[in-house]
């Protein structure tokens, strides 16, 4: 007598064959973990800032001078409706800001209540570097040519090619020197 299957049990056995006959998916390879940031240049070194700490990045905007400032603040721009304070932040670590504008570029910062724009000498997009690449203490070759003044403001050192400093724009914007524009 032949042997009846229900429909379930057809779909069971077409599926074990499936299964059988199947190719393996390909071996993957392990995830690296990478950390995100946006790179800028001051004066020859490079920066990182963490991706949470820059808001946008801008072409430098048309802003309106102010009197009674130190020399680094460059003035005030609107954009899209709101007032944004134009920061040199070469200016402000006591740099030489590059005479090209058109590579200038104003990265927007908005913390704790502060909603700044601080322009450096050019800025290269997102960049992402290996976790393990990462370290807290910077070389002794890099910290000899890194500023005094920008000393405080870095976390870290990613290394590629070339080093590039991990740089907080929260911890510029909060600074007491940093916060005290009036001359």
């Amino acid at each position: 007598m032949a042997y009846a299957q229900t429909a379930f049990q057809l779909l069971i056995e077409i599926d074990q064959r499936c299964r059988l006959v199947a190719a393996g998916l390909p071996s993957q390879e392990a995830a690296q973990q990478t950390w995100s940031g946006i790179g800028f240049r001051m004066g020859e070194q490079h920066f990182v800032a963490p991706m949470g700490e820059v808001g946008e990045v801008l072409h430098e905007p048309r802003y309106t001078l102010l009197p009674g400032v130190k020399s680094w603040v460059k003035g005030v721009a609107n954009v899209r409706g709101r007032l944004l304070p134009v920061m040199d932040l070469c200016g402000f670590f006591g740099l030489e800001l590059s005479p090209l504008r058109k590579q200038r570029r104003i990265l927007v910062v908005d913390y704790h209540e502060t909603f700044t724009g601080l322009m450096v000498d050019e800025v290269f997009g997102m960049q992402h570097f290996p976790v393990e690449g990462y370290s807290e203490e910077l070389p002794v070759d890099v910290a000899e040519h890194c500023a005094p003044a920008v000393t405080p403001f870095v976390q870290g050192v990613f290394q590629r090619e070339r080093p590039w400093l991990v740089f907080s724009p929260h911890a510029v914007v909060v600074d007491t020197q940093f916060m005290s524009v009036v001359v």
